[in-house]
């Protein structure tokens, strides 16, 4: 399998239910009261993220999925971490709901928002990038998806390249390793394959 230059080939990979995982992300930040976790969820173009962040989505109610796709559409591609902090997690943080139209958006008359409401359990913000030092403060818990990055390339329509952030090693930084695709036999609507966090 080829990984990431630096990335650590997670072990010990076992099968638990989604909700498990939840619990696990969730005491990962017990002190948190009176307002949402937040749970970044990163890996490569094309690993599955988007798809875990509505597993999990689905199985937390009162729970809801912020993409950093949405607040990088037409903007530069990693240059977004101060309009999620400022826009979204901030207000969150206050215990407010979100409804965000980035300037992009205005611009090209891209219609909606990105909206969330008050008083939700979990926040799953997902994308490439959510996972590094500058968010750090605003993440309560972290999940990278690990796997073949030839796979993932098939997967993804957009190839994302060796970023900065990647060279931050965001796996070192994770919570929880998921694996994507599995290779471990497991019920994929309700279980995750898991694995602890890396060593870069």
């Amino acid at each position: 399998m080829r990984l990431h230059p630096g990335e650590t080939g997670a072990v010990d990979w076992r099968v638990v239910t989604l909700l498990g995982a939840v619990r696990q992300l969730r005491d990962a930040s017990p002190d948190v009261m009176g307002r949402p976790r937040v749970i970044a969820i990163d890996g490569r173009g094309g690993a599955g993220k988007t798809t875990l962040a509505e597993q999990l989505c689905k199985a937390v109610p009162n729970s809801a999925v912020v993409h950093t796709d949405d607040i990088a559409w037409n903007h530069a591609y990693f240059d977004w971490g101060s309009l999620l902090v400022e826009n979204i997690l901030q207000p969150l943080r206050r215990g407010e709901a979100v409804d965000f139209r980035p300037e992009a958006w205005i611009t090209h008359n891209r219609p909606g928002s990105i909206a969330v409401p008050a008083g939700v359990d979990f926040i799953w913000v997902e994308g490439t990038g959510i996972i590094r030092e500058e968010l750090a403060p605003w993440l309560d818990a972290s999940v990278w998806i690990q796997g073949d990055l030839d796979e993932q390339e098939r997967v993804s329509a957009v190839r994302d390249g060796d970023s900065p952030e990647q060279l931050e090693q965001p796996w070192a930084r994770a919570t929880m390793i998921v694996a994507g695709p599995p290779r471990i036999g497991h019920a994929p609507d309700t279980e995750l394959v898991i694995a602890p966090p890396t060593s870069p």
